[in-house]
């Protein structure tokens, strides 16, 4: 056995493996841990501190306790996930002996289908006229630039994420360098630190050139330089948050839905790319999904498309007899 570490600081070690030697996410860090020092709060109000005190009781009493509360089923699978990841490198490191968790499942999430827009909602949204501007005279001449470079801002995250099929965090963390229009390709770092490659092309690569090349150096005037490509009015990296109210504010607007997500965008281009016929290898490999059975949830493909695909295509699907 190893120096005697207890639960505390196990997380912390833990942690500092998987950031440190697995690459794992910020994102990934930060949702680990919280539900890390979660457990370790909960077992030490049962009087819990050590390593070799834990059984696999007690993480099912812990996991019975999430689910009471009302935690989402997706959280409380990450949950389960963490804790059995501390365990196992508990025991590798030889921290502790016993891996409690060995043998407890994942609890089951139910079967959800992605929440997606229709064609005709995207390309409502989408519409060149929503990002039209008319400078207002009571504004300076540099205010007016800053508003008519934001819209256009807005306009190139939309295109970008529906697309291309971003995730919220790869977007904002986009650099210049890694925006190849000649090539019509991005370069984009995705869950794990792992890069893929993703095609941009017809709008999405026109909003981009024009946000590059003529709205995005009237955000970065006057301030400090920075290879972010989507910048705020500050002239830095745009946030996450920022991007969650672009998308709820147009897809309000513009697509009829309340609280659109950024990820709902994401989910759009995946289904619209398998309805109109694109192999589901492709799909996971633009998505940068690690498993083609996440990928399988867009094959959900709406039941009204496929009939009027069937209606289309098949020779007797109007044979009424």
């Amino acid at each position: 056995m190893g120096a005697i570490v207890d639960l505390a600081r196990a997380v912390d070690e833990y942690l500092d493996y998987l950031a440190i030697e697995r690459g794992a996410s910020p994102n990934t860090i930060e949702g680990y841990g919280r539900d890390l020092r979660r457990y370790v709060a909960w077992l030490a109000e049962r009087g819990v501190t050590q390593p070799e005190e834990v059984t696999r009781q007690l993480v099912a009493e812990h996991v019975s306790a999430l689910q009471e509360v009302g935690l989402a089923p997706t959280s409380v699978e990450r949950a389960v996930s963490a804790c059995k990841g501390l365990h196992r490198f508990m025991v590798r490191e030889r921290i502790c002996e016993e891996h409690p968790t060995a043998d407890l499942p994942l609890p089951k999430k139910p079967a959800r289908l992605p929440d997606v827009l229709s064609r005709e909602q995207a390309a409502a949204m989408l519409d060149e006229a929503n990002f039209a501007y008319r400078d207002d005279p009571s504004k300076t001449v540099r205010r007016n630039a800053v508003a008519r470079a934001s819209l256009q801002r807005d306009r190139t995250i939309l295109e970008v994420l529906y697309g291309c099929g971003l995730r919220v965090s790869e977007l904002c963390g986009l650099d210049v360098r890694e925006v190849m229009l000649d090539e019509e390709v991005l370069r984009v770092l995705g869950k794990g630190s792992k890069e893929r490659i993703v095609p941009i092309m017809g709008s999405a690569a026109r909003a981009m050139a024009s946000w590059l090349d003529e709205w995005r150096p009237v955000l970065a005037e006057g301030h400090a330089p920075t290879p972010a490509v989507f910048l705020n009015a500050r002239g830095t990296r745009i946030s996450r948050q920022s991007v969650h109210a672009i998308c709820e504010r147009y897809g309000r607007i513009y697509a009829g839905r309340e609280g659109l997500h950024p990820h709902t965008l994401r989910h759009s281009f995946a289904t619209h790319m398998l309805e109109g016929g694109a192999d589901l290898r492709i799909v996971q490999e633009l998505l940068g999904h690690a498993s083609i059975s996440t990928t399988q949830l867009y094959t959900h493909v709406d039941r009204t498309h496929i009939r009027m695909v069937y209606l289309e295509a098949h020779p007797r699907a109007h044979d009424r007899g």
